[in-house]
């Protein structure tokens, strides 16, 4: 004999299928950075398939970046909790992930009569690590990929820390690079006091 599904049924059904679905997306998202044993990090294989930030180009700090016939070009990507945090506060979680992807560059092929254009596979892949537990201080840390194996911490020695405590507009990052986030941390007040300090002096040289 079989028993017709009753109404009470199918709102338990119901309930508990919704239960289960709360349950899944309450779980906390994997994290951006991952390491082995040793302290390295694992290459973040599905970093293009985060936020994409902005393009520039000769603006890395990469020694391969010197050793290209023309200046190449960088992409900066932010995994998706840390944009979505900076969006809401302004200001970069624990967890924060930034890629800066190296790719060359050419002003020569199919139509093109002026200007150039990414070419070829990534040159190298810069990481921007926030984990306070992990590195302690202002819980930032620099790693270079040259390809997809684990890398270890760039030391503390290394310009890149100096430049970044010294110019960027939040948070040890380069902010002002980043139209889509500069008006974000400017009206949520996040921007650092000497960003805004040496904008205004450059605003004041501008109108001489």
């Amino acid at each position: 004999m079989r028993f017709a599904p009753t109404s009470l049924g199918l709102l338990a059904v119901a309930a508990a299928a919704l239960a289960a679905a709360h349950a899944l997306s309450a779980e906390p998202p994997a994290a951006a950075a991952t390491f082995d044993a040793e302290g390295r990090m694992l290459f973040p294989a599905d970093y293009r398939e985060w936020i994409f930030l902005s393009a520039g180009r000769g603006m890395s700090y990469a020694p391969v970046a010197a050793d290209q016939p023309a200046p190449p070009f960088d992409n900066v990507f932010v995994d998706p909790a840390a944009y979505r945090a900076f969006v809401e506060h302004g200001s970069w979680p624990d967890g924060t992930v930034l890629v800066l992807e190296i790719r060359g560059g050419t002003s020569h092929g199919s139509i093109l009569q002026g200007g150039s254009f990414q070419t070829g596979d990534p040159l190298g892949v810069e990481v921007h690590v926030k984990d306070t537990a992990r590195f302690g201080g202002d819980g930032w840390a620099f790693f270079g990929f040259g390809g997809k194996d684990p890398a270890t911490m760039i030391p503390r020695a290394a310009s890149c820390y100096a430049c970044h405590e010294a110019n960027t507009a939040v948070d040890r990052t380069f902010v002002q690079f980043y139209p889509t986030l500069l008006p974000i941390a400017r009206a949520r007040g996040t921007l650092t006091a000497a960003f805004l300090a040496r904008e205004s002096a450059e605003s004041a040289a501008a109108t001489r």
